[in-house]
């Protein structure tokens, strides 16, 4: 294993900048955001720790990129911003997501719900879920796996035809693995940042995926007919379980943190870090780093308090308001699953204890 472990200097001028606007910038923010903000530099932080790698297949050790400090993030004019005209994400859901359109509803209404939370200040919008048939695009049998997947850009320009007039960003999600082309094997997500789309794919958070066992697998060996999209009715999509709740808010809050302009985060544990495989996904913690979040709070002016405690509200609300008229064992059977949600939340808790000192 290998720890990454930046100096106090450098996360502090990652943090802060040594650009006098931009310290101003920081100076105005309340001294309880600065205390927690500040924890990026302290040595001996229990909220915010360096990034350990646990192999030569961890994102870092296989993707040299440059890091991106706060005073590279707020000058690079290619951002993407959202302004009154263009202050919405959508999400375009598609294909099943469940047994059925109501698992496929609630679990949407929680997807938006935490993406709200996370952007807090825009609007998330759930546009109604879409057959596979009507994207139009290609699909294949992985020939590894022998599962279907669907091709990640002709979906990114289903989503072009389809982004509303006043969408920051359209996103689309869907339970079906992807690829990007031929001579690839598969992709978790891709996105168009000059163009505010992209696609992501709970597929592979399945913890059955990568098992012999996994329901998935086609058993026909055929060639699919390129026109013939019978082959999605009814193609199994996976138990929306906790575990899978928790990696599809990461992946979701992830990607469209890209699409807002932030590079893959090196400086210190955060949702934003790369990832190349799913253990690697998994150890990543659901929320920012301080340096990611005064990049984003740059770009959404929320108080930093106020987004902790909704994020809290979240996690803490076990059932969904749109459960309302449901019997008892209705409101059971949909009650939102945050077992794998516990270690965020007393995160959170403890950062709201910070900032209420």
């Amino acid at each position: 294993m290998k720890v990454i472990k930046h100096s106090q200097e450098v996360l502090k001028v990652a943090l802060i900048s040594e650009d006098a606007q931009l310290v101003k910038l920081y100076d105005a923010f309340q001294p309880k955001e600065k205390l927690l903000l500040s924890e990026a530099y302290r040595p001996d932080s229990v909220l915010f720790k360096p990034i350990t790698l646990h192999s030569e297949s961890d994102w870092i050790s296989s993707h040299p990129e440059s890091t991106q400090d706060f005073a590279q993030f707020y000058c690079d004019p290619r951002r993407n911003r959202p302004s009154p005209q263009k202050n919405r994400i959508y999400v375009q859901p598609i294909g099943s997501f469940g047994d059925s359109r109501v698992s496929t509803d609630i679990y949407m209404k929680w997807l938006k719900d935490y993406c709200e939370a996370f952007y807090y200040g825009l609007t998330v919008r759930i546009l109604s879920p879409v057959p596979v048939s009507h994207t139009g695009c290609a699909f294949r049998v992985n020939e590894y796996t022998h599962n279907l997947q669907i091709h990640a850009g002709h979906l990114l320009n289903y989503l072009k035809k389809k982004k509303p007039k006043d969408a920051f960003c359209i996103v689309g999600v869907t339970m079906i693995d992807l690829y990007p082309r031929d001579s690839w094997n598969f992709v978790f997500g891709q996105a168009s940042l000059t163009e505010g789309m992209g696609i992501f794919s709970f597929a592979r958070y399945d913890s059955d995926f990568y098992s012999a066992n996994y329901k998935g697998k086609l058993k026909t060996t055929k060639k699919l007919s390129p026109a013939d999209y019978s082959v999605f009715d009814g193609y199994y999509t996976p138990e929306l379980s906790s575990k899978l709740l928790l990696r599809s808010c990461k992946t979701l809050t992830h990607e469209i943190g890209h699409i807002f302009g932030l590079h893959h985060c090196q400086w210190l544990q955060c949702v934003m870090q790369g990832s190349n495989h799913l253990e690697e996904a998994d150890r990543r913690p659901l929320d920012l780093c301080p340096i990611c979040l005064r990049k984003l709070q740059s770009a959404l002016g929320f108080n930093i308090m106020e987004r902790y405690q909704v994020l809290q509200k979240w996690i803490e609300d076990g059932v969904n308001e749109t459960e309302a008229g449901l019997s008892n064992d209705g409101r059971a059977a949909l009650q939102k699953p945050v077992e794998a949600f516990k270690e965020s939340c007393d995160w959170i808790v403890k950062c709201l204890h910070v900032l209420q000192k």
